[in-house]
């Protein structure tokens, strides 16, 4: 935690010491396979975004930023040697440090923290939390186990083997155990869609977002080498047209007898995101004050069980809650991920939210937008900055496959 004060009015409050946020930059979010970067790799997105963030603060010198965190789930080698490629290309001294991690869907979010943990606790003063997934390239069976040890197996624990239960299952088990039905999944999913049609249209993203060049291969030959410049500004999985009856025409994707759809389910997509933060006393001695957005407060993680993993923002926000002395009427906007729309609607009745639908996703989530792993925790702070006006509290939260929720608490300055 960023500090030790608890409370709204002591949240609010700047002190020295507090970890604050220049910047909140993110690529589009495309459809995997057959969007707009399904020819790019997640570290040429990654470096893109970089690049944009120096681009955007340019009183900071880049020797000053110690350390970057990226967020990652899919790649070889949990993508440590194209992250820190995709870092030196984009313009960063060779004397910052990098790092990725690994926590499944809040892979973003934990980078963000980690960066604001370093600086909290004195270790550095400057950092970058980044989130980065090609879903395209890294998707499908390889992201799965096949070859597990013996004895976990035979394990007399059924929750270890759930680790590996497929996440459509767990979305199913949310909606039967907690009663979540079909048509409200629906709803729900088209809502995303509509919120996020209307952010795109009138340009509310446009601020956060930072238009990428690629090359891009042709869909009728996806093997063939990319050779076709396209510049992609916006996301490309808001289905603009869409509306609940055409929702209720989807087959179950998961299970026969099932409620969860490719329509009310996250789509698989590709992107990366990248926040600037530091010391607030750093940032006055730099001059570099008038460019604070916002403040880092603290985040919290708990575990919940593995076959619903999708509660994880029921279980974790509270303790978010708890920790930073607030209370729910607190906050003003709730970026709660959408992985299945069985999973965020029973988070938002078990928070008792439901009454309050206007502050939570505003601009549509991941059922519209699309969920790149390692990205969303990022992009789900980028696109919450600009909803916060001056004291305004925002949560980001969402579930963790293995039975995890995360939840991250920041003002907006």
């Amino acid at each position: 935690m960023a500090q030790t004060a608890r409370g709204l009015s002591s949240i609010r409050q700047k002190l020295p010491t507090d970890v604050v946020i220049l910047s909140s930059l993110r690529t589009p979010v495309t459809r995997a396979y057959k969007g707009g970067f399904r020819s790019a790799y997640d570290h040429e997105l990654l470096s893109h975004v970089l690049k944009a963030t120096l681009a955007a603060n340019p009183n900071l010198h880049p020797s000053l930023i110690d350390d970057v965190a990226v967020g990652v789930v899919l790649a070889e080698l949990g993508g440590s040697k194209a992250a820190r490629m995709a870092q030196l290309h984009a313009g960063f001294s060779d004397r910052t440090a990098l790092h990725t991690i690994n926590r499944a869907c809040s892979s973003g979010l934990a980078a963000v923290t980690s960066i604001g943990n370093m600086i909290a606790s004195g270790q550095i003063s400057v950092g970058v939390g980044a989130g980065m997934e090609s879903m395209t390239r890294n998707y499908g069976s390889r992201a799965i186990p096949e070859n597990l040890w013996e004895e976990l197996r035979m394990s007399p624990r059924q929750d270890a083997q759930d680790c590996i239960m497929p996440m459509g299952l767990t979305s199913e088990n949310v909606a039967k155990r907690y009663n979540v039905s079909r048509a409200d999944q629906d709803a729900f999913a088209a809502e995303s869609h509509k919120r996020a049609s209307h952010a795109q249209k009138t340009g509310l993203f446009d601020g956060e977002i930072v238009p990428v060049s690629v090359l891009q291969s042709n869909l009728e030959n996806p093997e063939a080498p990319p050779t076709e410049k396209i510049t992609v500004s916006q996301d490309d999985g808001i289905r603009h047209d869409i509306s609940v009856e055409k929702m209720a025409k989807l087959k179950p994707a998961f299970a026969k007898d099932g409620s969860s759809t490719a329509g009310n389910s996250s789509q698989v997509s590709d992107g990366a995101a990248a926040t600037l933060l530091i010391r607030r006393s750093t940032a006055n001695e730099l001059g570099l004050s008038s460019s604070i957005i916002g403040k880092w407060v603290a985040t919290q993680t708990v575990g919940c069980k593995p076959d619903e993993m999708g509660i994880g923002p029921a279980v974790a926000i509270p303790k978010l809650l708890e920790f930073t002395g607030t209370k729910t009427d607190d906050v003003s906007v709730w970026e709660i991920n959408e992985a299945f729309a069985s999973q965020a609607l029973y988070s938002i009745r078990k928070l008792g939210l439901e009454n309050e639908m206007d502050k939570v996703n505003p601009r549509g989530g991941g059922i519209a937008l699309g969920h790149p792993l390692g990205m969303t925790g990022v992009r789900q702070l980028a696109t919450l900055m600009p909803q916060l006006s001056e004291g305004e509290v925002g949560v980001v939260s969402m579930c963790i496959g293995t039975g995890m929720g995360m939840a991250g608490m920041f003002v907006r300055e």
